[in-house]
């Protein structure tokens, strides 16, 4: 797999593009802003654009998403969980034409996304396991994690997220929503809200 971060709109959100490097078919993670950008980005690089999967609902996260998937048609894939997310945190009504959960995969071409179920910023929010690379949207951030203080929001839920992120055996390069990129083991050792659970 290969993969490139684009940061996008007022708010700096990470949109990922993944692509398998010998069919160049590309899942678009989280285009929460610049429909426009992210095709360009994609034909920069010579890319075909395959399906949408969202992290969770929020409107810095899938503000794009309409616009994308109608205009390549394709998938967009979302935690039904998140469908009940008041549309003021949304930007109207949620877009989706599939939906994942906890332990689903999502296969294209030779890469293949694993789904974690991670609520707490969001009911339904998921972090994206492909390869060595995860995918953390709001649960994760480097030295920090996702606020709660939304609607649907959840401290209890979210600390047991990141204890179940903790509990990984593997090391994984993370790409939050928002921020630089980090590791899982690095978080694990170092970021006050992950080290509680990692011994």
């Amino acid at each position: 797999m290969k993969y490139e971060v684009l940061t996008l709109g007022a708010y700096q959100t990470n949109c990922s593009l993944c692509w398998d490097e010998e069919t160049k078919r590309c899942a678009i993670i989280d285009p929460g802003y610049q429909p426009e950008t992210i095709v360009r980005a994609m034909q920069d690089r010579g890319l075909t654009a395959a399906m949408i999967l969202l992290t969770h609902g929020h409107f810095d996260h899938v503000g794009a998403v309409r616009p994308l998937a109608q205009a390549l048609n394709i998938p967009v894939y979302l935690c039904e969980k998140e469908l009940d997310l008041p549309e003021g945190i949304t930007g109207g009504p949620l877009y989706t034409t599939a939906e994942y959960a906890d332990g689903d995969e999502v296969k294209l071409d030779g890469l293949t996304f694993r789904v974690l179920e991670t609520p707490g910023h969001t009911p339904g929010s998921v972090c994206l396991l492909c390869g060595d690379v995860m995918f953390s949207g709001d649960t994760l951030f480097a030295r920090s994690c996702g606020r709660t203080d939304l609607p649907g929001g959840s401290w209890t839920q979210i600390r047991e997220s990141l204890q179940k992120l903790a509990s990984l055996p593997e090391n994984y390069t993370v790409i939050p929503g928002h921020g630089p990129a980090t590791t899982l083991d690095f978080e694990r050792r170092t970021n006050p809200y992950m080290t509680r659970f990692y011994e």
